[in-house]
C-alpha cells in the first residue's frame, strides 16, 4: 500500500491508544485480561505485518536481479554478436580492415568494454568502496582520451578535452570513478546529434574538483532531470541499453564523498557535473597546502 514498515508499527500503536482513550470517554473499563489479549492481538498484527512486508521486499529484489541480469545478458549477446559478424566478414577478406566494418568491429568491443566495467562498477558499488588511493586528476583525464577520442569519431561527433595543472589530486576509488567518467562520455556521444560537439572539461577550485561532461543533445525534457539518476532510466526511443549508466554515476559521486549535477541548455544540450573533494597533504612544516 505504499507505507514504510515504520508507518505500519507507528498505526498499530495508534489502534491501541484510540481504543484505550475511546473506553476512557465511553466510561467503559478494560480489565487487565482483555488488555492483554488487545496488546497480544496487536503485536501478532504487527509481526504478521513485518514478516509479510519482508516476504515482498524480497521478492522485489530477486525480481528486480532477475531483470538485471537478464536485460545486462540481452545486451552482452547483442554486442557480442555484432562483434562477430563484423570479425568474420574482415576475416573473409571481402571488406577492407580500415573500413566501416572495421568501425563497427571496434565499437562493439568498446562498448563490450564499457558495459562490463559499468557492470563490475555497480557490484563494487553495492559491497562498498574499499580501496582508495591518491589520483592525479591530469593523469587520470589522460586515461580517457584515447579511447573517447576514437568512440566519438566513431560518432561522428568533435571530442574536446581540457585539464588540470598536473598537481591536482584527488582521493577515491579509481575504477568506480573511472566508471563514472566513462558512463558519462558514453551518455554523451551516445545522445548527441551527428558532427555534434562534446567537451570533457577538468577544473579545480580551493578545495573541490570539477569533471564536466557536454554534450549536444538538445536539451532535457521538462521535469526529466531528477529522474535522470534512477536505475533504468533510459532517454533514447529504442530503449536500448541497460539503463544503469546515470545511476552508477549518481551512486559513485556519493561514495566518493562528492555529487552529480546535471544543467541543462535548452535547445542545445547538458553539462553533467561530478563534483569531488579535491586532496590536501601536509607541508614541510606541519600545515596544509593544496596538492
Amino acid at each position: 500500500m505504499g507505507l514504510s514498515i515504520g508507518q505500519v508499527v507507528h498505526d498499530y500503536g495508534a489502534v491501541c491508544q484510540t481504543i484505550t482513550e475511546l473506553a476512557l470517554e465511553q466510561e467503559a473499563p478494560i480489565s487487565g485480561e482483555d488488555f492483554r489479549m488487545l496488546n497480544l492481538c496487536l503485536d501478532d498484527a504487527i509481526a504478521e505485518a513485518v514478516t509479510e512486508y519482508s516476504v515482498q521486499r524480497e521478492r522485489a529484489i530477486a525480481a528486480q536481479g532477475t531483470e538485471r541480469l537478464g536485460v545486462l545478458a540481452q545486451e552482452l549477446g547483442n554486442l557480442l554478436d555484432a562483434a562477430l559478424l563484423s570479425f568474420e566478414s574482415i576475416k573473409s577478406g571481402r571488406v577492407a580492415p580500415g573500413g566501416s566494418t572495421a568501425l563497427v568491429h571496434s565499437h562493439s568491443l568498446m562498448r563490450l568494454r564499457s558495459l562490463i566495467d559499468r557492470s563490475l562498477a555497480a557490484v563494487r558499488l553495492d559491497v562498498g568502496i574499499e580501496s582508495l588511493e591518491r589520483i592525479s586528476v591530469a593523469e587520470f583525464i589522460e586515461e580517457f582520451e584515447i579511447g573517447a577520442s576514437i568512440q566519438a569519431e566513431a560518432a561522428g561527433l568533435a571530442f574536446v578535452v581540457t585539464s588540470v595543472d598536473r598537481t591536482v589530486t584527488i582521493e577515491g576509488d579509481r575504477q568506480i570513478l573511472a566508471a563514472a567518467v566513462s558512463n558519462l562520455l558514453q551518455n554523451a556521444f551516445k545522445f548527441s546529434h551527428p558532427r555534434g560537439n562534446v567537451a570533457l572539461t577538468a577544473r579545480a577550485t580551493a578545495d573541490r574538483v570539477l569533471f564536466e561532461v557536454e554534450d549536444e543533445c538538445g536539451g532535457l525534457a521538462p521535469g526529466q532531470p531528477q529522474h535522470l539518476f534512477q536505475s533504468f532510466e533510459q532517454r533514447d526511443a529504442n530503449r536500448s541499453g541497460v539503463g544503469l549508466g546515470l545511476s552508477i554515476c549518481f551512486r559513485a559521486a556519493k561514495a566518493n564523498g562528492g555529487e552529480l549535477r546535471v544543467r541543462d541548455i535548452p535547445g542545445k544540450g547538458c553539462i553533467f557535473t561530478l563534483d569531488l573533494p579535491r586532496k590536501l597533504s601536509s607541508d614541510l612544516t606541519g600545515g596544509g597546502r593544496l596538492q
